[in-house]
């Protein structure tokens, strides 16, 4: 049990004396999801590039640029198969831990790298591929309405992307809600805009005709700088077999985003693997016939001479030559941008959730200094990770200009990168750690006793062979993916460096921790009784309710627990595992905040428990923590960004998202001025007002007068309202009823 003593110690004695138990769910509180809402998550990511990868594709190869998209898309099985392997491993850590012990720090660092180019590229280019759809969208209605417009494509996108980024730049530093729910909503909606794309395009295309796009050959293969780069003038343009591999290496964009699954593999619920086995199928099926097919029919039905115009807005473009009414395709076409811009500006936030969990977990793994981590005082996110990727998107917009075509050639330096590290890590990893895999890459012989894993092989060769062709034909992107690089391994070395000089400086004046770890929580494994109060605390400035609530329990009655979640960032990782290290969840931040704990309790003289919990969720980690704890209440302070109500009504959220036997658990929010108001959690007795109790009373008054309803309780008049609410509500009535609660809600004072 985590336990602080009664007696007051001074300062000066309290550095000597042992250090106080500390206990960690070494679990991560969270709620899992189904496959369906990972592939959702995944496709919100992987699908935004359908809206681009066509077009920069065609751009640079030229016509037969759908097939390289195809090849690029049949390959990505392959790819996601390298993810499910390494998310079925049982390794701890994040990519760099991982990485460095497979293969040393200086390819964890440029692992690293080239992890992080990949997520600072994705929010510039989804964000200005939707500022171009919507630049083409708006350009299309002034035409129609005989009021052409003329501006700047680039700069309207550049513009745009910097309003998306700035956005969700404020959303995540406020604490934004990773939801799967939006993510299921937004791919219901980009599913009906793919349904009605493919049937309209074969519409088109059964009363127009159309040919399939020529296949690559000498003859049809662009030869120009922009294609081949350093290449240009040598005799690797007449082998058809580099010829295949630049335009594969051109056209890799289309699987971008499949990092995705590697952020959300331990949010899958069981059966693990077989759920992420049917994600994988999901995603594969669905980006294949969305983003092939979109690069397909743009050759197929928009005539050769205008296709140019419309390869940064390939989807408008079709919108545009499918056959029907103007008016019509004018709706559709507003209907195809409405979805880009969903699902381009959400790739563009998880382009930095992902790079915030990345740095929050290489600063975890003592590679960027805690000054990094330092939790905003308002908000208590990791605001400096936030802004420093923030500014990267921006600054890669400014520099850009908005021009979506070298943002994809940039982007793609980053994206195969990254793939091929991650599948040499995976396939180094089968001879370092060669415990038992649940799952693996297929293809794997053994001779004599020794498992050669062919097939993980020949992905891992085809990757950094596109990579090595990348680097040599794509010159723009490569300077600035090694600059980008470099200045990220630089920062990376000498930060790790400096933090190992830190950790072997002066001990900090702050209370010294024994850390126990267990996957399991309980109140038994904690050392406390159920019945217990709850206390989650975060900010060590902020401790006012703590003080509050330990002056009015008797702990020596009432055991009382203090805990704080440790909010565990989507990222890119190996292993599909939700059990961390106690180190990774106990870090500085902790200390410092359990030692003003620490000095709270001891002024008060009460004894209290310590527990840090890992959890995605804040409101869901304490009503799950309170359920296994079996806390009777829970105290909290109130929120920096919420109203007390609000607070209250996430938490009651989170309490119907426990699975059964939930339990009764009172919630009480204490303002600063001293002031508590309380909560009941799930369903319980409503506190009504004197006039609503006389009301009742006096209507089951007039009730039982009549002798053969003697037998009536108050009860069963509440039940009989009830009944007739819920009719009137799904009647014609129910506008008329909505606006008599919005009046009730008016009425002042809540009920004593």
């Amino acid at each position: 049990m985590a336990t602080i003593p009664d007696n007051k110690i001074s300062t000066a004695q309290s550095l000597k004396r042992n250090a106080i138990p500390v206990f960690v769910a070494s679990t991560v509180m969270l709620t899992f999801i189904s496959f369906w809402r990972v592939a959702a998550i995944v496709l919100s990511d992987l699908a935004s590039s359908a809206y681009y990868a066509g077009g920069d594709a065609e751009n640079v190869v030229g016509k037969s640029a759908p097939w390289f998209i195809l090849a690029v898309m049949l390959f990505s099985y392959a790819v996601r198969a390298v993810y499910i392997e390494s998310s079925s491993m049982f390794v701890r850590g994040g990519v760099y831990r991982v990485v460095k012990e497979a293969m040393g720090g200086t390819l964890a660092k440029l692992s690293v790298s080239a992890l992080l180019f990949d997520y600072v590229l994705t929010g510039p280019i989804s964000a200005v591929s939707a500022g171009q759809y919507l630049a083409g969208w708006i350009k299309d209605v002034a035409e129609y309405l005989h009021h052409p417009v003329r501006f700047n494509d680039n700069y309207f996108a550049a513009g745009f992307a910097i309003l998306v980024i700035g956005y969700f730049w404020w959303q995540n530093t406020k604490g934004m809600h990773e939801s799967s729910d939006k993510a299921m909503k937004i791919m219901k909606i980009t599913s009906v805009m793919v349904v009605l794309l493919i049937g309209w395009c074969l519409v088109t295309i059964f009363k127009n005709g159309a040919s399939l796009p020529p296949l690559p050959s000498v003859s049809n293969f662009k030869m120009g700088h922009e294609t081949w780069g350093w290449l240009t003038h040598t005799g690797f343009q007449r082998m058809i077999w580099v010829i295949v591999m630049v335009g594969f290496g051109h056209s890799v964009l289309a699987m971008s985003g499949e990092e995705t699954l590697a952020q959300v593999n331990r949010e899958i619920e069981h059966p693990k693997l077989k759920n992420l086995e049917r994600a994988g199928m999901v995603i594969f099926i669905y980006s294949l016939l969305f983003t092939s097919l979109v690069s397909f029919f743009a050759v197929m039905i928009i005539p050769d001479k205008v296709r140019p115009e419309y390869f940064s807005n390939l989807i408008g473009g079709l919108a545009v030559y499918v056959v029907g009414p103007t008016i019509l395709k004018l709706f559709f076409h507003a209907f195809v941008v409405l979805v880009g811009v969903l699902i381009l500006a959400g790739a563009a936030n998880t382009a930095i959730v992902g790079a915030n969990g990345v740095l929050n977990r290489v600063s975890e793994d003592g590679v960027l200094t805690s000054w990094f981590q330092k939790p905003n005082k308002r908000f208590g996110t990791t605001y400096r990770i936030i802004n420093l990727v923030v500014a990267l998107q921006i600054v890669t917009v400014i520099l850009s200009r908005g021009d979506v075509y070298l943002l994809a050639a940039i982007y793609a330096f980053g994206v195969i990168w990254s793939f091929a590290f991650k599948a040499l890590a995976v396939f180094v990893l089968r001879y370092t750690h060669k415990e038992h895999r649940e799952w693996k890459v297929p293809g794997n012989v053994t001779v004599r006793g020794v498992e050669f894993p062919i097939g993980l092989f020949l992905i891992t060769l085809v990757l950094f062979a596109t990579a090595v062709a990348n680097f040599f034909t794509k010159v723009d992107a490569t300077v600035a993916g090694v600059i980008f690089s470099a200045l990220f391994f630089g920062i990376f070395t000498w930060s790790e460096r400096h933090t190992r000089k830190m950790a072997h400086g002066h001990p900090e004046q702050v209370e010294q921790f024994r850390v126990h770890g267990d996957p399991e929580l309980s109140y038994e494994t904690v050392g406390i009784q159920p019945g217990n109060v709850l206390v989650a605390v975060r900010d060590p400035r902020n401790l006012y309710y703590l003080r509050d609530t330990l002056h009015k329990t008797d702990t020596t009655k009432q055991n009382l627990v203090v805990m704080t979640s440790r909010l565990t960032h989507r990222e890119h990782s190996f292993g599909g595992n939700v059990i961390l290290e106690a180190k990774d969840v106990f870090d500085h931040y902790e200390q410092e905040l359990f030692s003003r704990v620490v000095a709270v309790a001891e002024k008060e003289g009460k004894t209290v428990s310590l527990l840090v919990v890992p959890a995605s969720d804040v409101f869901e980690c304490i009503v799950m923590t309170a359920q296994r704890l079996g806390s009777s209440r829970v105290v909290c302070g109130l929120s920096n960004k919420l109203t007390a109500d609000e607070q209250a009504r996430l938490t009651g959220d989170a309490w119907e998202r426990l699975p059964d036997p939930k339990p009764r658990i009172a919630m009480e929010i204490i303002r600063p001025d001293g002031t508590a108001l309380e909560y009941s959690l799930g369903p319980h007795a409503p506190r009504l007002r004197d006039e609503e109790n006389q009301q009742l009373h006096r209507l089951w008054r007039g009730l039982v007068a009549d002798p053969k309803f003697a037998a009536l309780h108050h009860y069963d008049v509440v039940a009989i309202a009830l009944d007739e609410l819920e009719q009137e509500l799904d009647s014609e009535r129910r506008e008329e009823l909505l606006k008599m609660l919005e009046a009730r809600l008016r009425r002042p004072g809540p009920p004593s």
